[in-house]
């Protein structure tokens, strides 16, 4: 009978495992809940962001700067880590991805619109979401998200974070494969955004831009109006349907961001999200094998794994928090029976 619990404790205690690793069990057919509620979680902390509805950093020193550290963040004094349970299957097609963790706000709003009755104003909302980074190529010894940071012009000065250049790698010739969700925007189509980072920063599998300002400003720049600010106004609805042909009341809300749903390697990776409980529930699934030069391959058996690393979103496009151990996906050969897999990985199954 498939194994499908893996039990911590004996992990350690046989010395064969080591504790950044997430293994993925095979199976002939797609997870079930039941599948789900019997893998116990391979735990990873996220350090270095801001949690939405806490207090701001004001008591950061002026000397707290930002390093290409392993935890790719910030200075002294933050706030607690945040705990995120992942947990793998795999078929003969596709890999399954589970990620929770505790968020007590959902933030699925991104500088959405609301009709006051008078005039469009602004919420000024952001969105939770995440970004899984995988070497690929196995181009870095030992990865973690330090090698994806800002490396440049980032800092903390009193409260404010400031962060000008957008996530690159150091090294050319070097690439990721980022799978990046967002609360807002992927998550109403239901897929990660399916990108790759280098040494000039973050690029879609297809160069087409699908993330759209709902603003007159953003599209008429001549206007020197400020995107989403006071006198600024949404220009369509969520079904492109233009403003001036609506009739709202007041409360009707607009998408501050159009989306086209990606075609081709954009779209790669199917995801599937809840928020419950105060927590979020985010279920992955890609093939194995895209064809697509700049996706990840998923091996089974290859005891090697790919590296990756995580980082998480609260309600902000910056100052987020970030992984610093070594973390690498397994996928176990399906062809080991119970018996092999229990003598060799300390795991037990129903």
């Amino acid at each position: 009978m498939l194994l499908i619990s893996i039990v911590p404790a004996l992990l350690i205690a046989c010395g064969e495992v080591p504790s950044d690793h997430l293994y993925a069990l095979w199976l002939e057919d797609s997870p079930t809940e039941f599948h789900w509620s019997r893998a116990l979680p391979h735990q990873i902390y996220v350090h270095g962001g801001r949690p939405h509805r806490l207090k701001s950093f004001s008591d950061i020193d002026d000397d707290s700067v930002h390093t290409t550290t392993a935890s790719c963040h910030h200075g002294a004094r933050l706030p607690e880590p945040v705990m995120v349970e992942l947990r793998a299957f795999y078929t003969d097609q596709f890999l399954f991805l589970r990620m929770t963790w505790e968020d007590a706000t959902r933030d699925d709003r991104m500088l959405d619109w609301v009709y006051s009755g008078g005039r469009w104003q602004n919420t000024g909302q952001f969105e939770d979401g995440f970004g899984l980074l995988w070497d690929a190529q196995g181009a870095f010894e030992r990865f973690s998200c330090s090698y994806a940071c800002h490396i440049n012009d980032f800092g903390v000065n009193q409260s404010s974070f400031h962060a000008t250049n957008k996530m690159r790698l150091a090294k050319e010739e070097t690439w990721l494969d980022l799978w990046n969700w967002k609360a807002s925007r992927t998550a109403r189509y239901n897929f990660a955004d399916d990108r790759y980072l280098d040494h000039n920063g973050m690029h879609g599998d297809t160069p087409d831009e699908i993330f759209v300002a709902n603003s007159k400003a953003s599209q008429d720049p001549g206007s020197r109006l400020t995107p989403f600010g006071e006198v600024d106004q949404p220009l369509y609805d969520a079904e492109r349907q233009p403003v001036s042909e609506l009739n709202p009341t007041p409360g009707t809300r607009l998408p501050g961001y159009l989306v086209e749903p990606p075609l081709a390697g954009r779209n790669d990776v199917n995801a599937v999200a809840l928020h419950l409980g105060g927590r979020w529930q985010v279920t992955l699934r890609r093939a194995l094998n895209t064809n697509d030069p700049r996706d990840v391959v998923f091996i089974p058996g290859d005891m090697q794994g790919v590296a990756f690393g995580l980082a998480m979103m609260d309600h902000t496009l910056y100052e987020h928090y970030a992984s610093k151990t070594e973390e690498r996906l397994l996928l176990l050969p399906p062809q080991l029976t119970d018996e092999e897999v229990g003598k060799s990985y300390g795991m037990f199954g129903y």
